[in-house]
């Protein structure tokens, strides 16, 4: 019985270890893509920031109370997740409020 819990433990333990090897190499695979993507946007001209005239924009929408149309609109322009353009307009109305 002994020896059945410890062949047990021996094979989750080896599982465990090719699952954290799996995420190891999807982690290393997804910052080669990140970096390939982010040389494709630099050469065809993604811009990085929010244009000054897209601030002012995104302010007046969180002004007005249309943090819905202020977060697609900065999805719109920046290409970036829902999460990343809520946390950047939640910002935006911190920063005004």
């Amino acid at each position: 019985m002994d020896d059945l819990v410890i062949w047990g433990i021996l094979g989750v333990g080896l599982l465990l270890m090719s699952i954290i090897s799996a995420i190891s190499q999807l982690r290393s695979e997804l910052t080669r893509v990140n970096n390939t993507l982010n040389k494709i946007a630099k050469q065809v001209g993604v811009p990085d920031e929010v244009t000054a005239d897209i601030q002012k924009e995104l302010i007046s929408l969180i002004a007005e109370g249309k943090t819905i149309k202020a977060i697609k609109r900065y999805r719109m322009v920046t290409g970036h997740g829902l999460k990343e353009s809520k946390e950047y307009v939640d910002s935006l109305t911190r920063t005004i409020g």
